[in-house]
């Protein structure tokens, strides 16, 4: 996909850090994306390409580290949490302690390996993007290296606002690693700076949100794999 029909490439992104991206972005007037942004190079039913589990780590042991430290520092103790696209693991500290911790995810052998949930449900929100969780029910919604492929992402950021509590937190990790088959065509075609105003625009455009940010967690850029994370909270009011 050119950069003539992604307009908003060059004229919203003008950042020199991870940081600068989300503090005072120019979110064009009206959603910039295009059906064609969210097509995928396999179309076949993702039941498919997820029917065999694959229990490893989708980044190295760096990035996890980075990304379970960050866990940490910003999930409250006794929060019940909401992992969507899970997996066999949902890179939570060992310290953690959790109320309810709930796996969404579409593999039913990865989520019963998960011994972090306490709960779990199967589903492709690429074929039903409804969140089956009552309004208001967590505090923290997660998503690790999973947001590239989301074909449906306005509504699935519109579900994962109503099932947060007020004040509520969501936070989005990725890395340049992916199934490329699988990716959208945009994400695909975009660099990381690029990817977090993305995920910065599925907050936007969903409505709802607020305090969003921008953080780089690569724990040793150019040697590791990078990690981004992208989060807001759900309006109190």
């Amino acid at each position: 996909m050119s950069r003539s029909r992604q307009p908003w490439r060059s004229s919203t992104i003008v950042a020199y850090n991870v940081a600068d991206i989300l503090k005072n972005p120019k979110f064009p007037a009206e959603w910039p994306f295009s059906p064609m942004d969210f097509k995928r190079q396999d179309e076949t039913t993702d039941n498919m390409f997820y029917y065999q589990p694959r229990l490893v780590y989708h980044i190295d042991d760096a990035a996890v580290s980075a990304l379970t430290k960050f866990y940490a520092q910003s999930i409250p103790e006794n929060a019940d949490l909401l992992d969507i696209c899970s997996s066999w693991v949902s890179h939570l500290p060992d310290s953690f302690k959790g109320g309810r911790v709930a796996g969404l995810g579409m593999n039913g052998d990865e989520l019963k390996a998960n011994k972090r949930l306490t709960e779990f449900t199967v589903k492709d929100l690429n074929k039903d993007p409804v969140l089956p969780f009552d309004d208001a029910s967590f505090d923290v919604v997660t998503n690790v290296v999973s947001v590239d492929y989301l074909n449906k992402p306005l509504e699935v950021f519109k579900e994962i606002n109503r099932v947060l509590r007020p004040g509520g937190k969501a936070i989005m990790s990725f890395s340049n690693r992916c199934f490329p088959s699988k990716a959208i065509n945009i994400w695909l075609s975009t660099n990381d700076y690029e990817h977090i105003f993305i995920v910065g625009c599925y907050f936007n455009y969903a409505g709802g949100f607020e305090k969003l940010e921008s953080v780089d967690l690569s724990p040793n850029p150019g040697m590791s794999d990078p990690m981004y994370v992208v989060q807001a909270y759900k309006k109190s009011a």
